[in-house]
């Protein structure tokens, strides 16, 4: 198995850099391994082939897998996070490197919060845009509620730092190129709303059936699980 997820991450890599290539290769695009459900072997057998950016859905997961694992990973939250749930997320994962699913200021005021009791460096996080308008994909509206979102973050929370947008897609976790293409909308809306560079916000966006097209389009994270660690076992959890 571990030499199956060996080769599958440097098929993965290689696709990447590949497709940022084509795009221009204005921004390097981060990989980060979506691990949810695998045993933390999987988890090692990547790490020792280089991987260091991870993705968990689930805060209970992720809080019994980080300790058994390399202190350096760094670990991106990227499912749906209950603001009763910040606290232990933050506290229980010193390598926390983002929470890419804030999607309301009752979360991001809890996580801020959170970090500044802890004395930690500031907590980057990404607004989760609903860009399927799908009332089954958390997510804030595009628009004004995405902007406010992010404007509310920058300037009242002071623990976190808007890192950028991301984005679930379909229900199927699929996304069309007009999903691409609003997260892009977004990210242009914010930018000229906090008066900061637009490339300088990230777009969190694509996954192992589309991270291709969504590089494409202007992914500068793609968060890739199944191509690399084969189908998931949700029995398992």
């Amino acid at each position: 198995m571990a030499s199956h997820i060996v080769e599958n991450l440097k098929d993965v890599r290689e696709r990447i850099a590949q497709a940022s290539r084509l795009q221009g290769g204005q921004s390097p695009v981060r990989l980060v391994a979506v691990s949810k459900t695998k045993p933390v072997e999987d988890l090692q057998a990547a790490y020792d082939a280089g991987q260091r950016d991870f993705g968990e859905n689930y805060v209970q997961e992720l809080l019994d897998k980080s300790p058994k694992l390399p202190g350096d990973i760094q670990w991106h939250f990227i499912g749906h996070l209950q603001s009763n749930k910040a606290k232990a997320l933050v506290e229980g994962v010193p390598g926390l490197a983002m929470v890419e699913t804030v999607d309301s200021e009752r979360l991001a005021n809890k996580l801020s919060g959170v970090a500044e009791a802890q004395g930690r460096p500031v907590l980057p996080v990404m607004v989760q845009v609903n860009t399927s308008g799908e009332a089954s994909k958390s997510g804030v509206e595009p628009g004004e509620a995405c902007v406010a979102l992010a404007r509310h973050i920058s300037e009242s929370c002071p623990g976190l730092r808007l890192a950028g947008l991301m984005t679930i897609g379909m229900p199927d976790y699929t996304s069309r190129p007009e999903n691409f293409a609003c997260l892009v909308a977004c990210r242009k809306a914010v930018a000229e709303e906090l008066g900061v560079e637009e490339h300088s916000l990230e777009l969190s966006m694509g996954m192992s059936a589309d991270f291709e097209q969504a590089i494409a389009a202007g992914a500068t994270n793609v968060r890739v699980g199944s191509t690399i660690f084969g189908a998931r076992n949700y029995a398992a959890r």
